[in-house]
This record gives structure tokens, C-alpha cells and sequence, in this order.
């Protein structure tokens, strides 16, 4: 199932300061790939979904790789269902208290109601250095003028600093305090 892009045709004319209809034809395909690119990087959705993980926990805690979490619908663990009291939710994170299981699966809706404005902005300047350079040039002279562009606009890659600032929706590793429960 192809994911919906991270920002809408509108958003991309608004931010290049140009009408839709003067956007190429390929601006959906490039707002596409630049939404992927930046998914792979973040390595989230950002979009509201519901998904089913097998997960291996780390003492009583599963760690969600997909966030927010919105809510879990089902936990299997053991060869059965949890019930609800079995389980807790914090975060990005399903304690299971004192039960000792191998492999737990997960079904948890997650992701965004709108997607947050810092990612949207990072997608739709990728969009735009790819709409505006789209032979990759690095320099380009006609007559007297000459036109020089940053590396970072050449390709469908990200700058470090988006990189740096994509990081924080990475998904992290599980810290287990050994001793200590939940935090409620």
C-alpha cells in the first residue's frame, strides 16, 4: 500500500511561491519521492495507520518503533491475547509487567493527525530543490549571467541539518532500569 504524501500540491505552489498550475507535471511524483526520502530517513510514517509488529521485548518492555502511539487494539504473546490489564501503554512503550513471554505481537494504530509542520517544511524544500534543479546542475551560464547551486540541490538527497533535524523521530532504543517498574 503506496503511503499519501507528506504534503499536498497546494502546500508545494504556496511554498515556491508559484500557482499549481504552473508546477511541472511531475511535482505529485517529486512531493512522492521526497515524502519516502524523508520517511526512510525519520524511519516513521508521520501518517495516521494501524500496524501489526512482532517484537522481541527487553525485560517487561516492547518498545513500538511507529509514533506517536494512538492506541493498541491487540497484544499476543505467549500463544494468546493479553488482557488489557496485562499490558500498559506509555508513550512509545507496552510494559508487561511481571509476565515472562518470548516474542510479543503488537496491533497499535499510530502516526500523526496532521502532519507536524518541521517534516512538512523539510519535504516540501526537498520537493522544491528538485523542481527547481531537476538536471542536477551544479553550475549553469548563459551570456553574462551565471547561476551556482549548493551541492545539497543536487539530487533527491537531504542536507545534514534536515537529517539533524529528522533524528528526532527516529525511533530509540529501550532503556530498562532493572528493579524498577512502570513509571505510574
Amino acid at each position: 500500500m503506496a503511503l499519501p504524501a507528506l504534503a499536498t500540491l497546494d502546500e508545494l505552489a504556496a511554498w515556491m511561491q508559484r500557482e499549481r498550475d504552473e508546477l511541472p507535471s511531475s511535482a505529485a511524483l517529486v512531493l512522492d519521492t521526497a515524502s519516502a526520502v524523508v520517511r526512510s530517513e525519520a524511519r516513521q510514517r508521520f501518517t495516521r495507520g494501524t500496524t501489526t509488529v512482532a517484537l522481541a521485548p527487553r525485560g517487561q518492555v516492547v518498545s513500538l518503533p511507529q509514533r506517536p502511539v494512538v492506541s493498541v487494539e491487540l497484544v499476543r504473546a505467549g500463544g494468546r491475547a493479553l488482557r488489557p490489564d496485562e499490558f500498559r501503554v506509555w508513550r512509545d512503550q507496552l510494559w508487561l509487567g511481571s509476565l515472562g513471554f518470548g516474542p510479543v505481537v503488537v496491533t497499535y494504530t499510530h502516526g500523526y493527525g496532521d502532519v507536524p509542520a518541521d517534516v512538512r517544511a523539510i519535504v516540501l524544500t526537498l520537493a522544491g530543490r528538485v523542481l527547481t534543479n531537476p538536471s542536477d546542475l551544479r553550475q549553469e551560464s548563459v551570456g553574462s549571467v551565471s547561476v551556482t547551486y549548493a551541492a545539497e540541490t543536487i539530487g533527491a538527497s537531504l542536507a545534514p541539518i534536515e537529517r539533524d533535524q529528522l533524528a528526532r523521530y527516529r525511533p530509540r532504543a529501550a532503556v530498562v532500569q532493572l528493579g524498577k517498574g512502570p513509571p505510574w
